[in-house]
């Protein structure tokens, strides 16, 4: 497994850890941004981080049957660790502005579900998909992640297995420090706010 040292080197030699001031899907501002796209972009690179997160995740959960990723974030991540430990993977999609299964994909009553996302921040995106996968009458055993931003604020219930923890503070629009507020924001991720 890669240590949090090698995991964040990783991170900031693809440009997957950015400094500036952000926007997050949350609506929170941010002085770092991670964009796993970035690393995604690199397969040998990012190949060493789904190796090490694949090891965490068989470690923590021994008995699932499905991984299922967010849109868009989550889509290749779910793919690459689906294939690293045999499981079928699918996504949920934003329909109306809510996540459904589209593309003839369910998920059985019964199912023990593994929640695969790139980043955790509020946890908004996988609290969407385990509401789908009660819907669909199974269960979620956990949530994987790339990078867990959290800082155990999320809205999640279950464990989040991550390979790399990372304290990126966050603040209010009406609480900013005046290092960012000197900063013009930009707005990198995919929900619109």
């Amino acid at each position: 497994m890669l240590s949090y040292e090698e995991s964040l080197k990783i991170l900031r030699e693809t440009n997957a850890l950015i400094d500036g001031h952000f926007i997050l899907s949350s609506g929170l501002h941010s002085p770092q941004y991670v964009q796993c796209a970035q690393l995604l972009s690199e397969p040998e690179k990012s190949k060493k981080i789904c190796e090490s997160l694949a090891q965490k995740l068989t470690n923590e959960f021994k008995k699932f049957d499905l991984i299922l990723s967010p849109a868009m974030g989550g889509i290749i991540i779910g793919y690459e660790i689906g294939r690293l430990l045999n499981k079928k993977t699918i996504f949920a999609e934003r329909v109306d502005n809510k996540f459904d299964l589209r593309r003839n994909f369910f998920i059985n009553r019964g199912d023990k579900v593994l929640i695969i996302e790139d980043v955790i921040t509020t946890g908004k995106s996988s609290k969407e998909c385990d509401d789908l996968v009660k819907n669909f009458g199974g269960e979620t055993v956990g949530y994987g992640c790339i990078i867990d931003r959290s800082n155990k604020q999320s809205l999640l219930k279950e464990k989040i297995v991550s390979q790399i923890s990372i304290n990126i503070p966050t603040f209010q629009k009406d609480n900013l420090p005046s290092s960012l507020s000197k900063i013009k924001a930009i707005k990198p991720g995919s929900r619109k706010i």
